[in-house]
């Protein structure tokens, strides 16, 4: 069970016992609970629907991220895959341009050590 559903169920039970000690409480001597146990009662009823809420803005925002973070995913992964497709041809294209002894090298070292070869 998650967070927000205890809160809730907290929620429900502590009201539920605040009302009914309280109709008992009239109903027996006419009276009511006194004041630290209603204070009590209607305090943990009002901190768990906080909490309820908290939490279920927290998924809401949860799921959100989620959704977000697969839509850059796939979206990262096609413009990888358009990328990869366009290199592959270039490459491609060069060496059927310059014959089949035309070899690919790789650049040499940038910055410091490119001077001292």
């Amino acid at each position: 069970m998650t967070l927000k559903w205890w809160a809730v169920v907290v929620a429900t039970v502590s009201l539920t016992l605040w009302a009914t000690g309280n109709v008992v409480t009239l109903a027996v001597n006419g009276g009511q609970l006194p004041l630290l146990v209603n204070l009590l009662a209607l305090t943990s009823a009002g901190t768990a629907v906080i909490l309820a809420v908290v939490a279920e803005l927290h998924e809401r925002l949860n799921d959100r991220i989620s959704a977000l973070t697969e839509f850059l995913v796939a979206r990262l992964t096609e413009i990888e895959t358009h990328t990869g497709d366009r290199n592959s041809g270039f490459v491609e294209g060069y060496l059927l341009s310059h014959g089949q002894e035309a070899a690919v090298v790789p650049f040499g070292r940038r910055g410091r050590g490119a001077a001292e070869r």
